[in-house]
């Protein structure tokens, strides 16, 4: 009992035990859906392997002094921005974007890289002490650090990746404490973007309602114009950022729309996917005996869509579990990140929170088909060597800080 207490009070079984599992259904649904692939069956090997070295990656991560995340958060922030001006220049070009660097046999993709740095150099810059989140000076800073690796994704480019950053971006925002009108300020722009790609009669309507918002909350005339501007320039950036797509990103929106429109070619996966997930009933078809993940019928199912095979060979049930162990995650590494008094930390934890769960909420709607395709892995479960790696050295942090709490609480 008591070296059970000991182990409970330095270790958190409870993010542990989780992504374990996590990794161990991910690695199952890997080997079935490429055990009869012609060229893709060693993908449960090199999976192994580099699970293998998340967990090495995991507890040195662990082991290390806590205050070592906020000496490195600047080198890191500036080293993953001069990676992703590199992939931009030699990088490897995959489903049209170039989003990819080659070190002899291994390749990762540097935004994976990159939301660490950002994660940690937006929580120091948050956590000083003269920081004021509703000054128009702290939150464009703020914003400035979070937005500046977005655009170099953007010009890879990779939408989703980017999506993923400026939802983190927000969440770490209204951590530190932003009022109601600092809210509106960074949210209305999206808004607006948002609008303007409908039509210009959306547009039109979304900036009345900025102005009504305006002179709602009766700021000084200019700083009220400025915003104004902001979202002016929002929509009409929308509509050259949609066109500056490839086109296959315009399709995977177009068919988020209306699968039909195009069934064998964007909305080809969305409509297989459905099939598969809908075909494994309550307990699934057994382990390598679904038809749509044995048949090859969704592209590269080992990677964005291996819910599907879930879905389809483990039933309701086995989505269930899987779902159920990614909400005790995140559960607890909330609860983690608000007992944790140092501000840097806790905006760290948070900030890798985010990065989970937009993962897990765009991955699990795209493959049931409530959110467009855009190229989003599952964490700790989908195929990919350097994102299981940044999952599990974010996940050392958070049992970092759990190791150290009594520091910090």
């Amino acid at each position: 009992m008591r070296i059970d207490y000991k182990l409970s009070d330095k270790f958190d079984l409870g993010i542990f035990i989780p992504v374990s599992l996590l990794i161990a259904i991910g690695l199952t649904a890997i080997f079935s859906s490429t055990y009869n692939h012609p060229t893709m069956s060693g993908n449960f090997n090199r999976q192994l392997i580099f699970g293998i070295a998340a967990f090495i990656v995991f507890f040195i991560t662990y082991s290390l002094p806590t205050n070592t995340f906020k000496m490195i958060s600047i080198p890191t922030y500036l080293f993953s921005l001069l990676l992703l001006v590199v992939v931009l220049v030699v990088g490897r070009k995959t489903s049209g974007a170039r989003s990819w660097l080659d070190i002899g046999p291994f390749g990762f993709q540097p935004s994976e890289f990159g939301k660490i740095g950002t994660i940690l150099a937006m929580s120091l810059y948050l956590s000083r002490k003269n920081t004021d989140i509703d000054s128009f000076k702290d939150i464009l800073f703020s914003l400035s650090i979070g937005l500046l690796p977005v655009l170099l994704i953007l010009l890879e480019p990779d939408m989703g990746t980017s999506m993923v950053f400026i939802g983190m971006i927000l969440i770490l925002i209204f951590w530190k404490g932003i009022s109601l009108f600092g809210l509106f300020v960074v949210l209305s722009p999206g808004g607006v973007a948002i609008s303007a790609l409908f039509g210009v009669y959306y547009f039109v309507g979304s900036l009345v309602l900025i102005l009504v918002m305006l002179l709602l909350f009766r700021k000084d005339i200019f700083f009220s114009g400025s915003i104004f501007a902001l979202n002016l320039a929002s929509g009409f950036f929308a509509g050259s950022l949609y066109n500056a797509l490839s086109p296959h990103q315009q399709k995977r929106i177009q068919s988020f729309i209306d699968p039909n429109s195009d069934p064998l070619g964007a909305g080809y996966n969305t409509i297989q996917a459905k099939v598969a997930i809908g075909s494994g009933g309550l307990f699934g078809k057994g382990f390598m005996q679904g038809n749509q993940t044995q048949l090859q019928y969704i592209p590269e199912q080992w990677t964005d869509f291996i819910y599907c095979v879930i879905g389809e060979e483990f039933g309701f049930i086995g989505s269930i579990i899987v779902l159920i162990l990614f909400l005790f995650l995140f559960l607890r590494i909330l609860k983690i990140a608000a007992s944790t008094k140092d501000e840097f930390l806790s905006l760290t934890l948070i900030g890798i929170l985010s990065v989970y769960i937009i993962h897990y909420l765009i991955n699990i709607g795209m493959v049931v088909g409530i959110l467009p395709v855009i190229g989003i892995p599952l964490p700790f479960v989908s195929y990919g060597g350097s994102s299981l790696l940044v999952n599990m050295f974010m996940l050392g942090i958070i049992a970092n800080v759990y190791r150290n709490r009594k520091n910090y609480t």
